[in-house]
């Protein structure tokens, strides 16, 4: 059986007109005005290249492949999002070695500054002069932090880290922060050192990426211990994910109960299934349109409102 049978999509149509027609169907039955996908990725065309390569590797880790759907040219990818109605998306970039941050936050200004719609994202590492950087992009207007716990393989309590965790904390800026182990686990992946980095940084607006995957139960934890925490749907909850990191049917109500701080993320590009997808995925968890309409847009604008940058 092929990859787009096994997961329902069908590859040859998922970036053409029709897939665009249902996405727009979607959340015009919401009476929403399009989508806030606060989980998206634009990088360096030699960047992205490297990521694409990973995950055309990444079959050994999860035992599944994992094609991407979307492998198309810079501008060609930010016309399908157009396309499906997303209004707000960011440009996910992060480091996996010293030296990187830097140069990656001053593309993804320029790359902000020149899509409209792009929230201007900038992202860390610790390192000499990561103070500095961090400082110099929130006064310069940054919206959206990336922090890769996984792929940069840092404690994110590494005192190298702690004043610009302070500054983030004292401006408001999100953080989008994938640190939970999936789809493969690393040295400092978990919910530990997020607890620890809360319990001495209470403030920081952290969006945990793909929902904490696979440790979805002690990331809703932290959700209700800090106010602070906030979750992004990337992934999670699709056919995809459910084969080998299943959301526990039992932790369902929590997803109600703390609907106001849970936000659409998708990852697009890099997704082996069409963004249609992570919306019907959300929509058949049976939690109702007022919990859509929040995850999709409401919270999302409401989570960029936050902070310094009103």
């Amino acid at each position: 059986m092929s990859a787009d049978r096994r997961y329902g999509v069908h590859v040859g149509k998922v970036a053409g007109v029709d897939e665009a027609q249902q996405v727009r169907a979607f959340w015009g039955r919401l009476g929403l005005p399009g989508l806030v996908d606060v989980h998206t990725h634009f990088m360096p065309e030699r960047v992205l290249r490297k990521v694409w390569a990973y995950f055309d590797a990444v079959g050994p880790l999860t035992g599944t492949a994992w094609p991407i759907t979307y492998r198309e040219e810079e501008d060609r990818r930010v016309e399908l999002l157009r396309k499906f109605g997303v209004v707000r998306f960011t440009s996910m970039v992060y480091p996996h070695k010293r030296g990187m941050a830097e140069w990656l936050n001053e593309w993804a200004a320029s790359f902000a500054a020149r899509v409209a719609g792009c929230l201007r994202t900038a992202t860390l590492f610790p390192e000499e002069g990561v103070e500095r950087y961090v400082a110099e992009a929130v006064e310069g207007g940054v919206r959206v932090f990336k922090a890769h716990v996984q792929v940069g393989a840092y404690d994110p309590n590494d005192p190298l880290l702690d004043g610009a965790w302070g500054l983030l904390a004292e401006a408001g800026v999100p953080i989008v922060i994938h640190c939970g182990s999936g789809p493969a686990p690393g040295k400092h992946t978990g919910p530990e050192p997020v607890a620890r980095l809360l319990a001495r940084h209470p403030r920081l607006r952290l969006v945990v990426a793909h929902m904490g995957m696979p440790e979805y139960a002690e990331f809703l934890d932290l959700a209700e211990r800090y106010e602070g925490v906030w979750l992004d749907t990337t992934m999670a909850f699709t056919d995809f994910s459910e084969r080998f990191s299943p959301f526990p049917v039992g932790e369902r109500r929590r997803l109600l109960e703390l609907g106001d701080r849970i936000v659409l993320g998708s990852d697009f590009p890099n997704i082996p299934y069409g963004y249609l997808h992570q919306l019907q995925a959300l929509e058949r968890l049976g939690l109702g349109d007022d919990w859509l309409r929040g995850v999709c847009y409401g919270n999302g604008v409401r989570l960029f409102s936050q902070g310094i940058h009103r």
